[in-house]
This record gives structure tokens, C-alpha cells and sequence, in this order.
């Protein structure tokens, strides 16, 4: 047994400061654009092996192996949906399909800030609540570029909207992970990530079509944003507090879908806007083909139908996909779960990260029926059977996917090696206990530590798992509740996700704009780091100011 340590070099600062070097590296290298997204990816795996070895005196095999074992997590679940995700795409426009959906958008509206609403958030919302893991950033990705968005848009639009969400993704699996390691009730903790979420539902709406258009751009369709995020932020908290939380995502987002068109029946802006590219500087707008203009036929009954067949089919099936007993059905026929040997079990978390000595689990689960992106996969293969693809057509477009995605498929394994690696190592904890150290400055920085749990991993249920019982634990110290804390980190760690390399490296190949992850990433940056801080104002708020939030959960 190995027993993790959090201070390996007796002074917390310079411990933190070496914690660090990993994700600051690899932030930087991205950032700079001068690296290729994979090979800073590689390096920063590199480095993270040197320091969880020689700093944080993690045995040389044990590093190798988590190392390993994040590699493999990277390509499934993560690439996986990925992978699928764009041979759907791909089939959509084989078939002439997504032209038809193109013009059945138009139909709804032509104007370009209205289209990222119904899309980019209220779409993305219902595909973060039925599956997460990356899908929504894929598909609304891949469906805005289709649309005619400038690749910057496309992307760095999807990462900032895909956040309100991502606290009830999956069904809810993040809520369920942190009640896993808090003890804590998770319909208590989803009722107050329910008091807190809803107002950055309202909030990033406008924020994405700011990001876009720019103040007089948001302001000339207040209207419809306003109701875009009214209409997901109330039934968001409505749900989560007197429903469940394994449902939130799915119900809100088809309130908010529903909502918003049947309000553009009734109103659509003075003066459309038509441009693709985000206002002021988008260098990605010069790589982009001019546009052929689009029919503006309407679409007959049978073209809509078609135009929307595929989502529809893959909305049903990511449904069933993400359903429980579904998942327990099909892991019953196929299961394999692989403990890595010399690794699973031989790690403690220790005090004050864990309330005793706890091993750390290390085993592959290959859950190869129920993974997302075998939905995916499905739903692709019916779509294409559909519209009169032959078993050799699909093989041959599943063959031209597979080219398109290789490099981003090694540098996701790669970005989950170093956060399987950090996790197992103690090098995040490091960084947790220096936020855990701020004292009554401590909802606030502790807000941050979801945050920076998701921008590691890439994932709230993996910070939830990661820091979930730190929070608890220091907040029973200072006298604030664990629920308020616990719930802070799911909800801070939304924030984090446009900033995590992984959703970058999806983002980038959802919009066929693999190599300028630097580009997206010093874009989103900053919304990232002022949504979060928002989100820690808030519950240091709640828990100082408005307490009554706080204790009637407690």
C-alpha cells in the first residue's frame, strides 16, 4: 500500500506551486498555439509522471499504470461518443439530411443570435441531461458549423453554453456522485444546486449571445433570450426541488426548446443578424468557404420529417441509453471490469482529504453496451439504414471518420491520463487543500475548487468524486453547512468545463478545426474564470448573507 501525500515538500506553498506545474503546462502550451493540442498533451503527461514520482514519491509502476489506465478511460466512454457522435454528422450530410435541417432552422428563424439559443443552449441542454460526456459540445458543435457559423463560434459558443447544464447531466450522475462520497441525501444536495444554477440559467443565455453579437447585438433580442432562460431556469429549480434531479436537464431544455419557438411565431427581431463570425476580431472567419445561400423554400411535411429523423431518433435512443435500468440490463449481458493490477486498492486517500485512510479504486469498466457513444453508434447505424446506406457504405464513412478524428482521439486519452494520474497521485488534493485553506474567505475559493476539479478532469462527477468529501469535511470545521458546500462544488465546477482541454480537443473536432484548441481556449477563458467567480459570490451569499437557503436543507 502506498498512502498519498499532500506535502511532500513540508512547505505548502512550494507544494501547491509543484501540484501546479502539470496543468499549468499544459494550459500554456495549448494557449500559445504554437504546440499542437496532442503533443503539449503528451508532454504534460510526461511531466506529470516526473512530478508524481521524484516530488510526490508515487512509485514509478504505479504511475505508469494510471497513467495507462487513463489513457484507455480517454478513448471509452470519452471518444468513443466522439467518434460516433461525427460519423452521425457525417451521415446527415451524406444524405443530404443536415441541408434539410438547415433550412427547417432557417424556418424557425434566420437570425444567427437566436439560432445559437435554440441550439448551442436549449439543444445542448437536452443532450447534456440524456447523456453528458462530451455529446452536447459534439453535436452542437458539429450542427452550428453546419449551419454556417464560423468555426470560433461554433465552438468556443458551445463550451460557454454547455455549463447551466452540466451540474444534472448525464441524469444526474454528478449529483450522484457527490452523494456517494458525502453521505450526503442526493435529492437534498440537487435541490440546492437547485438554488443556486438557476440564476446562471438566466444569466448565460444573454452572456453566449454577448460572447457573440456584443451589447447592442444581445440588447435587440432581450425578448427571446429572456425567455430562453426563464423558461429553463424555473422549471430548472421547480424540478430539482420538488421532483428529482435525475430528470432536470431533459425537462428544462424541452420547456426552454418549446418556449422559444413558439414565441418566435409571435416575434422575431427588427433586423435580422446574418453574420457567421463572432463580433470583432474572429481569426477563424478567413478559414471559412463562402457560404452558398440557402433555399429558403419551406420545407414540405415529409422534408421536415427527414431533416429531423436523426435527431429524433438519436434523442430517443440516448433516452433509453441513459435510463438505469437500462444501463443494469445490458452491463448483465456484457460487463468487463478489469482491476489494474499492482494499482486498484493499493492507494489510500488519507485525512484531511478523507475522513480515514480510504483505497482508491483503479479498474477499467468495460460496459461496452451501455457506453453513450455504442448509443450513439446505434442511432448513427439506424439513420444511415434509413436513408438507404448499404453495410458497405456505412464501413467506408466510419473508416473516413476514423481518419478525421485519430489525433483528437489520442489527445483526449491523453488529457484523461494526466487527470487519472493527478487523481491517483494526490497531486489535486494538494491543489484542493490550498483553496481548502482560506478560512472565511472559504465559500468563495471553495467554489473554485469545482471549478478547478473540472478543468482537471473534465468532468463535475469525477471533481464532485475528487473533492466532494474535502468540502464536506472543511465546511463542518468552519461551521458552514456540507450541503451548501458540497452543492458549491458541483455548481462551480460547471464553470470549468469550457476551460477543460478534453471538452477543447471535442469542440475543435466537432468543428473540423483540429489544431486551434489555443485559439478556443484564450477565448473562453476569461468567461470561464468570471462565470465562476459569479457563481462563488453567490454562495459566499448564501452562506453569510441569505443563509435561510442554506439551513432549511441543511
Amino acid at each position: 500500500m502506498w498512502n498519498q501525500i499532500y506535502d511532500p515538500l513540508h512547505s505548502p506553498v512550494l507544494s501547491t506551486i509543484a501540484a501546479a506545474v502539470p496543468v499549468v503546462t499544459l494550459l500554456v502550451l495549448i494557449a500559445s498555439g504554437r504546440v499542437k493540442a496532442h503533443i503539449a498533451a503528451i508532454i504534460a503527461v510526461i511531466l506529470t509522471n516526473l512530478i508524481a514520482i521524484f516530488i510526490f514519491t508515487m512509485p514509478a509502476n504505479m504511475s505508469i499504470r494510471a497513467s495507462a489506465l487513463g489513457v484507455v478511460a480517454g478513448f471509452f466512454p470519452i471518444g468513443w461518443i466522439v467518434l460516433n457522435v461525427i460519423f452521425l454528422y457525417q451521415i446527415t450530410v451524406a444524405t443530404g439530411q443536415f441541408e434539410l435541417l438547415k433550412r427547417a432552422v432557417g424556418g424557425v428563424t434566420e437570425d444567427r443570435r437566436l439560432q445559437l439559443l435554440l441550439i448551442a443552449f436549449s439543444f445542448g441542454a437536452f443532450f447534456e441531461g440524456a447523456s453528458g460526456f462530451g455529446t452536447p459540445v459534439a453535436i452542437t458543435g458539429s450542427v452550428l458549423i453546419g449551419l454556417g457559423f464560423s468555426p470560433l463560434a461554433a465552438s468556443g459558443l458551445s463550451l460557454i453554453a454547455n455549463t447551466a447544464p452540466v451540474a444534472y447531466g448525464a441524469l444526474g450522475t454528478p449529483i450522484q456522485g457527490l452523494a456517494s462520497v458525502t453521505g450526503l441525501d442526493p435529492y437534498i444536495l440537487g435541490a440546492m444546486v437547485g438554488r443556486q444554477l438557476p440564476f446562471f440559467s438566466l444569466i448565460v443565455p444573454f452572456w453566449v449571445v454577448w460572447a457573440f453579437a456584443g451589447w447592442k447585438g444581445m440588447k435587440d433580442v432581450w425578448p427571446a433570450i429572456l425567455v430562453t432562460g426563464v423558461s429553463f431556469a424555473v422549471p430548472q429549480y421547480v424540478i430539482s426541488n420538488h421532483i428529482n434531479p435525475w430528470i432536470v436537464d431533459i425537462g428544462a431544455s424541452l420547456i426552454s426548446m418549446g418556449a422559444l419557438i413558439l414565441f418566435l411565431n409571435v416575434w422575431q427581431p427588427k433586423q435580422l443578424w446574418l453574420s457567421p463570425a463572432l463580433r470583432g476580431r474572429d481569426e477563424s472567419a478567413a478559414t471559412m468557404a463562402k457560404p452558398a445561400s440557402m433555399d429558403r423554400t419551406p420545407l414540405t411535411q415529409r422534408e421536415l420529417w427527414t431533416a429531423l429523423l436523426p435527431w429524433i431518433i438519436v434523442c430517443v435512443v440516448m433516452l433509453i441509453w441513459g435510463n438505469g435500468a437500462f444501463k443494469t440490463w445490458a452491463n448483465s449481458i456484457f460487463t468487463v471490469n478489469y482491476p489494474v493490477p499492482e494499482l486498484h486498492n493499493m492507494i489510500n486517500k488519507v485525512p484531511p482529504v478523507a475522513a480515514k485512510p480510504t483505497p482508491e479504486g483503479a479498474v477499467f469498466a468495460f460496459t461496452y453496451l451501455s457506453f453513450t457513444g455504442t448509443g450513439m453508434l446505434i442511432a448513427a447505424i439506424i439513420s444511415a439504414a434509413l436513408a438507404g446506406f448499404s453495410p458497405a457504405r456505412m464501413l467506408v464513412e466510419y473508416g473516413r471518420t476514423i481518419r478525421l478524428c485519430a489525433i483528437s482521439l489520442i489527445t483526449i486519452s491523453a488529457m484523461l491520463a494526466i487527470g487519472t494520474l493527478t487523481r491517483l497521485s494526490g497531486v489535486d488534493a494538494t491543489l484542493g487543500l490550498a483553496f481548502a485553506a482560506t478560512g472565511v474567505l472559504y465559500p468563495f475559493f471553495g467554489t473554485l475548487l469545482g471549478w478547478l476539479g473540472v478543468a482537471l478532469t473534465g468532468s463535475d462527477t469525477a471533481s464532485n468524486i475528487l473533492f466532494g468529501n474535502l468540502q464536506k469535511i472543511t465546511s463542518e470545521q468552519i461551521g458552514l453547512s456540507p450541503v451548501l458546500m458540497a452543492a458549491a462544488n458541483s455548481s462551480g465546477g460547471v464553470m470549468g468545463k469550457m476551460i477543460d482541454a478534453q471538452s477543447i480537443v471535442v469542440a475543435s473536432t466537432a468543428t473540423n478545426w483540429y489544431g486551434h484548441e489555443g485559439t478556443i481556449l484564450r477565448f473562453v477563458f476569461w468567461h470561464s474564470i468570471v462565470l465562476a467567480c459569479l457563481v462563488g459570490v453567490l454562495v459566499t451569499l448564501q452562506a453569510y448573507v441569505y443563509p435561510f437557503t442554506a439551513l432549511v436543507l441543511k
